[in-house]
């Protein structure tokens, strides 16, 4: 084991010296100096807040919520509460999250549900099951969302525990699937089946994942947390978005450790901020990952801001503290040095597919094939959720597979019979047949189910795919990405064309209707490129016809059909796009 440097010694003193803090001021109140030195598993994120009092700052109104009670210590409140039909207020909103449900009023008056599904894989019962619950105490369908997961919705608060409880008995949970929590972890949705793949991410995702469940003090922490493992298969689990994102490498002979397949670490990506995680030259072994993550969530804990939400993120930790400096106190953490490998020594990244995650395509398994399924900007009825169960268990392997595109995989499926899986799938409404556009297409929830959006989007979505489809003729994949605010949850800034919601004024008396800002030239993968503002405040019922003169001018002006999209815009410059606007658009801002 590397001995402690000084500086790591010193950062271990300091961390030890924090959480011991329990001076009190005015904002804590008189009885927090009474209160012994922290302990337990909570400690750490107690001893984080009493620094910034003792600092003389102001505690993050959540940060105060969790002091005053923890979540996890609510549920028979949160019971008690839902069974009496009773909303929750913001406190106990927030709370609540910590158990995965959201009351998203006025948006709709009642819960959405996040899961955890450790790399998005659940077997057929479970998913049927899930259509039971979504059915029994939800709205009848559910969505599939950007982290591989599934959201339920129209919950009303007295089913909210007997939802819960149900998840339980299907061996799924929610817990901490919100708020300042570890979200549901995401990998390779090919994982084991890949006949590219480097390594398997289920054994590392699964390890993570209960890794979480089991330690409280992993639970509370100064903002949300999302981790990802990409395996190098041809279906990319955009890690690169994440706060951890662990890519796997093959290492070649020379580097100073020894060659095979490690997981590259990169740190701080979260692209509603317009920042994507950066390599950081550490390699970790496969089987390290755990520790690893664990050492840097403790780090992140530690130095985390409590008092401004909009700066929380581990972005704004390695902003401020330098990834370097972040590195040596995760070291210290961890108890022993990093590994690290010049890039030089690290073979390219297996090419991705942006169409491997539609259609029928080779398993490494001999005469097996997954099919990919299209599912219209995430959204399944409960009819169609047991249809496909059925198929999974009849066909498949069992196992259902969520993407990060709102789709899903059944895998398993004999070659011979991947006819007979599209067969019925058609009887269901749904497709495996992938289109250049709906293959990339993402929408967040939008007006319809979220009080943050400013714009309808997923019927938005919907109607661009429409109106291109019609009108054009595409040879290649485009990624649309519409979300509803900055939060980002359909990842806008990733996507070829990104749309974010906005309120566009119209008129003299401050009245608005819905819009979007529009961005372009986004990326993932060995093309992860943040997208760059083209036109801001678009009205929705003109969204359609900008995205299909980007499309028109791209077709007209690319170099050939191997230039790419986002090639072409890069090439092109945002001037230049800027007068492919619709005429109509282009005499409005000359009045303006």
């Amino acid at each position: 084991m590397t001995d402690f440097s000084a500086e790591q010694k010193r950062y271990l003193e300091g961390m030890a010296a924090g959480m011991a803090v329990m001076k009190s001021v005015a904002d804590a109140g008189p009885a927090a100096a009474a209160q012994p030195a922290p302990s337990g598993p909570d400690a750490p994120h107690l001893a984080a807040q009493d620094k910034a009092l003792a600092e003389g700052k102001k505690l993050a109104d959540q940060e105060k919520w969790k002091r005053a009670e923890h979540p996890l210590d609510a549920y028979a409140r949160l019971k008690r509460e839902a069974d009496a039909g009773k909303a929750p207020n913001p406190q106990d909103n927030f709370r609540w999250r910590y158990h995965g449900l959201f009351w998203v009023a006025p948006a709709q008056s009642s819960y959405m549900a996040r899961l955890r599904i450790p790399n998005g894989i659940l077997n057929h019962w479970q998913f049927a099951g899930v259509a039971d619950l979504a059915e029994r105490h939800g709205g009848g369908y559910v969505h599939v969302t950007t982290r591989a997961n599934l959201q339920i919705r129209e919950i009303a608060p007295e089913s909210a525990a007997p939802f819960l409880e149900g998840l339980s008995d299907l061996g799924l949970m929610a817990r901490g699937a919100g708020a300042d929590n570890i979200r549901n972890v995401t990998g390779s949705p090919t994982a084991g089946i890949d006949p590219q793949e480097l390594i398997d991410t289920r054994p590392l995702a699964r390890a993570w994942h209960f890794h979480v469940l089991n330690d409280r003090s992993l639970i509370g922490l100064p903002r949300k947390f999302n981790v990802s493992f990409d395996g190098g298969g041809k279906i990319p689990a955009l890690e690169e978005t994440n706060d951890i994102g662990f890519q796997a490498v093959e290492v070649l002979d020379g580097a100073a450790v020894p060659a095979g397949v490690w997981m590259r670490l990169a740190l701080g990506g979260i692209s509603g901020h317009r920042d994507l995680a950066r390599d950081t030259g550490v390699v970790v072994k496969p089987a390290d990952c755990t520790a690893v993550a664990d050492a840097i969530v403790r780090v992140f804990i530690a130095e985390a801001d409590r008092t401004n939400r909009a700066k929380s993120r581990l972005k704004y930790v390695l902003d401020r503290v330098g990834f370097e400096a972040f590195l040596t106190q995760v070291e210290a953490v961890l108890g022993r040095a990093l590994d690290r490998v010049d890039a030089a020594h690290v073979a390219p990244r297996p090419a991705t597919d942006r169409m491997a995650h539609l259609g029928r395509h080779p398993q490494v398994q001999n005469g097996r094939v997954y099919v990919g399924v299209v599912v219209p900007v995430g959204r399944l009825t409960v009819d169609q959720m047991r249809g496909v169960a059925a198929i999974a268990r009849d066909f498949g392997d069992g196992d259902l597979r969520l993407t990060v595109w709102q789709n899903l995989l059944i895998s398993g499926v004999a070659a011979d019979r991947a006819g007979e899986v599209e067969a019925r799938l058609a009887a269901l409404g749904l497709s495996a047949q992938p289109t250049s556009i709906r293959a990339g297409l993402v929408a967040c929830t939008g007006m319809t189910g979220c009080k943050f959006a400013n714009a309808h989007t997923k019927e938005h979505a919907l109607a661009i795919a429409d109106r291109v489809e019609a009108r054009l003729a595409l040879d290649m994949p485009i990624n649309i990405h519409l979300t509803g605010c900055p939060n980002s949850c359909a990842q806008h800034y990733i996507g070829d064309i990104g749309l974010i919601g906005v309120k566009v004024p119209v008129g003299d008396d401050g009245d608005t209707v819905e819009g979007y800002d529009i961005v372009v030239g986004g990326g993932f993968a060995e093309n992860a490129a943040i997208g760059r503002v083209l036109w801001t405040g678009v009205r929705a019922d003109a969204a359609a016809d900008h995205v299909e003169a980007l499309l028109r001018a791209y077709l007209a002006g690319r170099t050939g059909p191997a230039e790419t999209f986002q090639h072409f815009t890069s090439r092109m410059g945002i001037d230049h796009l800027k007068g492919v606007a619709p005429r109509e658009t282009r005499a409005l801002e000359a009045v303006e």
